[in-house]
């Protein structure tokens, strides 16, 4: 088991560099700045939360208490309705869109999306005094060694994908390249080859087999698999890893930063022994149920490390719930994952960007806060900037807004942002201003109905406007008879690809743009 290798014979080389860096950096005195903690939940649906949906079927007394202790954001979303862009801006502060990766996510095999001299999250962090660690689903890309002869080829869907890789090599441009003094990270998708446990730039173990499931909702692609990396077994490996390094760094002088990305309850959907039927549902369920309990003990160990006060635990999810995971059984069944939302993973309506997000932070925060301001996770740049007193650059954090305000203050403070844009599977936008919110396309975007292609769209309106005050389902389209709010949200859309930015400051230039992008990208049916 992974995690017995880990917290044994490697737990010297865990604490080596931590020792290290500590040691390094006499001249920096303790910090009163917070711990901080992102916990990213992985396809997990805004309606899975009992806290956010009274009529959950699905029992989360854990994250519930959570969100007791803290402050519930109920207009919380993801940049991006499927994972790899919603990664990128959370750990950048800048749209996903602004890079190649225009639609879709990357590959096992893919190399880093994060370029070598963009500011992250982590990077800023550090700069300002925190240990810094990434546990968990990184899914943004490191560049593999290859075999003697080889020039890299692109792919990574199919177990031959992985020939051309040398295991042996160490990896460049990873998480520790990219803010992160420790990083314990899965590649990708937990059912995306190649099926290894990266620690900081080597593998734990090279890949000696191959291995696929093809169950209804266990599955995961073919790949090469090392010995040590069990699937059934990544979410806890990545959970009690946490909990050690939260034990540790809580006796360390300098805060700490921790992400810890979950690979769950995305597919396959994989809840241990003592799980399996719990919910009697079906295995999501019982796989929501074992994350929640493990954000108890998640929870619990901050409070044991004497740490609770002053340490900011965030839990939140990376897009809404994938219909990989059983959605329209669950809804037969009376359980809605998306909640009172329309769509679900990959979808540009709000049940695929729309997410249950806490923050507890018992120092500032009151108790049982709820706050319906909208945020973004390509705020937590801006936000944590503020927090420690980092003044951000033209070229850093260019689409982030700090809703620091939000936790410091009265939660009716309206923040200075003036739309948010969201982004589907298939690259169609979305823009929101207010309560209006404008869909460049007929449907979707994504894999709910209509989808992009489908002769359904066929006698659509061009685009969607929806007014979420009044219709939060978005069920009613006011483009026709609104035409002039829906040039207002397109124009101001159009203006933040532009000028490489929607916050004030200098235009900057996105990485992939000329003068027939928008033409390509904007308007995706």
């Amino acid at each position: 088991m992974i995690y017995s290798n880990l917290s044994r014979s490697s737990i010297f080389l865990f604490l080596v560099p931590i020792l290290l860096i500590s040691c390094s950096k006499p001249e920096l005195e303790k910090k009163s700045n917070p711990n901080i903690i992102i916990v990213l939940a992985d396809d997990l649906g805004y309606g899975d939360i009992g806290a956010f949906n009274s009529e959950s079927l699905i029992k989360t007394p854990h994250i519930d208490e959570l969100a007791s202790e803290g402050m519930m954001f109920t207009d919380a979303h993801t940049t991006s309705a499927v994972c790899t862009p919603t990664r990128y801006a959370l750990l950048t502060g800048r749209y996903n869109w602004r890079t190649k990766l225009k639609e879709g996510v990357l590959t096992g095999k893919s190399k880093a999306l994060i370029a070598s001299d963009r500011t992250t999250l982590g990077s800023m962090l550090q700069k300002q005094g925190y240990h810094t660690a990434m546990i968990g689903k990184w899914h943004l890309g490191m560049d593999w060694g290859l075999k003697e002869g080889e020039t890299f080829k692109p792919g990574g869907w199919n177990p031959e994908d992985y020939d051309q890789l040398d295991f042996n090599k160490p990896i460049e441009n990873g998480p520790g390249t990219r803010g992160f003094d420790y990083s314990l990270a899965l590649p990708a998708s937990l059912d995306i080859a190649p099926y290894v446990y990266v620690e900081n730039n080597a593998l734990t173990s090279i890949p000696t087999k191959t291995t696929i499931d093809q169950g209804e909702y266990s599955w995961w692609r073919e790949g090469p698999t090392s010995v040590d990396f069990i699937h059934e077994q990544c979410t806890p490996v990545f959970f009690e890893k946490s909990m050690e390094y939260i034990s540790e760094q809580s006796k360390m002088e300098n805060p700490f930063f921790l992400f810890l990305a979950l690979p769950s309850p995305h597919t396959p959907i994989l809840p241990t022994k003592e799980w399996q039927g719990k919910s009697g549902m079906l295995p999501y369920a019982d796989f929501m149920m074992m994350i929640d309990d493990y954000m108890g003990k998640l929870n619990q160990a901050i409070k044991e490390a004497g740490i609770e006060e002053n340490t900011i635990l965030i839990f939140t999810s990376d897009n809404g719930c994938s219909p990989a995971a059983g959605f329209e059984k669950m809804v037969e069944m009376g359980h809605y994952p998306s909640g009172p939302f329309r769509g679900h993973k990959a979808d540009i309506y709000e049940g695929g960007h729309r997410v249950p997000t806490i923050v507890k932070w018992p120092s500032t925060i009151a108790k049982g806060t709820v706050n319906s301001t909208l945020i973004s996770q390509v705020d937590f740049m801006a936000t944590f900037a503020e927090l420690t007193g980092y003044e951000m650059q033209d070229n850093e954090g260019e689409d982030s807004f700090s809703f620091l305000s939000q936790l410091n203050s009265d939660p009716s403070d309206d923040l200075e942002r003036e739309g948010t844009v969201f982004h589907s599977v298939n690259g169609t936008f979305a823009i929101r201003k207010g309560d209006w919110k404008l869909i460049t396309s007929k449907g979707s975007g994504g894999w709910s109905f209509p989808r992009p292609g489908d002769s359904a769209q066929e006698g659509l309106p061009a685009m969607q406007l929806y007014n979420l005050a009044n219709d939060p389902a978005e069920t009613q389209n006011l483009y026709p008879n609104e035409r002039a709010k829906a040039e207002e949200l397109e124009q101001l859309l159009v203006k933040y690809i532009q000028d490489g930015r929607s916050t004030e400051g200098a235009i900057q230039s996105n990485d992939s743009f000329d003068g027939e992008w928008i033409q390509t990208w904007f308007m995706k049916d």
